[in-house]
This record gives structure tokens, C-alpha cells and sequence, in this order.
């Protein structure tokens, strides 16, 4: 099985419950097609650096996932389908990446577990 990540960007709406839909049918997309979810993000509304769709905010939704490169035809095709999706993108990830990422998470936590600030022990 393959690792991807899939970053998707959705309206900002005033009721939550339309995103959590969404959010709901993402994951039960990626169930159905056979997808093992390693991390599910919800990064909140953040100002968009440019107008997508003549809005200027959107709730940003990363997943990094692994399954068949059947399960990415899938999920973009929800994507596409959903008017809530405004931008999305899915890409192919190496193990080495995913280690990384997870060492410089342990290392951030590290630093904020009172360590002093002090760097050079």
C-alpha cells in the first residue's frame, strides 16, 4: 500500500455541522475504498493568501492516509462533486517523509516540556 496526503480546502460556512458533514463523508469515502487513516487534521478557518471561489477564508482539512491508488480516484471524485470543496490536492508521500515529520513533532513537544529553553545541553 501506498501513503498519500490530502489537503482540502472547504467554504467557510456560519453552521459547523455542514463542514462535519463533509468531514464525515471524507472519511467514510476513504473507509469504503479501502484506506487506512494515519492522521486526520482539521486546521480551522485561515485566511486564504488569495479570493477561491470569491471567498477569502477557508476551513483547511489535511489526511494522510495509505491504501491502493484506487482510493485517491475515489476521494477526488467526492471532492470534485462536494460544492462545499472549494480547492483539494492529494499527493503521493514517501515513508522517510512521514518519519521525519513525526521527529520534528516529537521534537517541537520536547521543547514545550520544560526543558528551560535551553537548546545547547
Amino acid at each position: 500500500m501506498k501513503l498519500y496526503e490530502s489537503l482540502c480546502i472547504l467554504r467557510p460556512v456560519q453552521a459547523e455541522t455542514e463542514n462535519e458533514r463533509v468531514i464525515e463523508k471524507m472519511k467514510e469515502v476513504l473507509s469504503q475504498a479501502g484506506a487506512n487513516i494515519l492522521n486526520f487534521d482539521n486546521s480551522g478557518k485561515k485566511k486564504l493568501a488569495y479570493d477561491i471561489q470569491h471567498e477569502r477564508k477557508g476551513t483547511y482539512i489535511t489526511v494522510q492516509f495509505e491504501g491502493p491508488p484506487t482510493v485517491v480516484f475515489e476521494l477526488e471524485r467526492f471532492q470534485r462533486m462536494e460544492d462545499q470543496v472549494m480547492k483539494f490536492m492529494t499527493v503521493k508521500l514517501n515513508p522517510s517523509d512521514l518519519v521525519a515529520v513525526a521527529e520534528a513533532e516529537a521534537e517541537a513537544s520536547g521543547e514545550d516540556a520544560g526543558d528551560g529553553g535551553n537548546q545547547f545541553q
